[in-house]
């Protein structure tokens, strides 16, 4: 019996605590080995992380890398599905705070279920994140080198672009009812960075739905369509009549609306849109 104790005592010595975004502390006393994620951002980022060979469970649309879209789908916008969680038996559950239910993380916990929740709303979050789950699953090296070039590239971006002329933007994400997305969205962090300023950055809810007769009294000189919407390109035709003085584009909505490390390819792209409708503006 005492040398079962000591064992135990040494686990518990060894075990390494992580706070989550709900101030959840959770125990690791060794790297997990049967990872579930409950938003495609995190499939991605536990790829990014080099932990994809730890991935047995996903949630609905965790379409990259094409791996991520093999597993098993265990989550949806319907909720969870506990009984799969349960049977594919995860080291732990990673979850979206602001994504997913809170009665449903607080089941799964209930059934003995360790949740690691996560809610990046900046782009040094999403470094943050990555090395977090890299120290979770025992790839910290992997995780920490992807992270580092991440943050080299926003850097980067934000050198070649902060001093210029801002540019007022109009984010369109959802056709009926119209929506856009306001300042609490990391996407506004993306337009800053390029230069530009989003004419609804003031609107409290992260993804609110404004009227046309409201865009048109903002005057943005850019319109940025969601390039997921199927029909993009008549939304961006009745743009051009509406807004003749504008500038109507697209932009890379997977790229840009997920917390991933895929920002910053999105936000390269963002800001060279951004700069174009910038050199307009110097010719009108």
């Amino acid at each position: 019996m005492l040398a079962v104790a000591l064992c135990l005592l040494a686990v518990t010595a060894l075990a390494r605590e992580f706070s989550d975004a709900r101030g959840r502390r959770i125990a690791i006393a060794a790297p997990v080995t049967r990872l579930v994620t409950l938003a495609p951002y995190l499939a991605e980022l536990v790829f990014a992380a080099g932990a994809g060979d730890r991935l047995v469970g996903v949630s609905a649309y965790s379409d990259y890398p094409p791996a991520a879209a093999e597993l098993p789908v265990v989550s949806s916008s319907q909720g969870l599905n506990r009984e799969r969680i349960l049977e594919l038996a995860p080291d732990l559950v990673l979850a979206w705070q602001s994504g997913n239910r809170e009665a449903d993380i607080e089941g799964l916990e209930a059934l003995g279920t360790r949740v690691f929740s996560s809610e990046p709303r900046s782009l040094a979050d999403i470094a943050v994140l990555v090395n977090r789950i890299g120290e979770l699953a025992g790839t910290r090296p992997v995780a920490g080198r992807q992270a580092a070039e991440f943050l080299s590239r926003i850097a980067d971006l934000r050198a070649r672009y902060a001093r210029r002329s801002p540019v007022p933007v109009f984010l369109q994400i959802e056709r009926r009812p119209l929506m856009t997305l306001a300042g609490g969205h990391l996407v506004n962090e993306v337009l800053a960075l390029c230069g530009a300023r989003n004419v609804f950055a003031e609107l409290e809810s992260l993804a609110p739905t404004v009227s046309a007769e409201a865009v048109l009294a903002r005057a943005p000189r850019a319109v940025l369509v969601a390039s997921t919407l199927p029909d993009r390109e008549a939304i961006q035709a009745e743009w051009r009549q509406r807004l003749p003085g504008a500038q109507v584009r697209s932009f890379e909505a997977d790229l840009l609306l997920r917390h991933t490390l895929r920002v910053a390819e999105g936000a390269r792209g963002l800001c060279a849109q951004i700069q174009a409708v910038r050199e307009g503006m110097r010719s009108d």
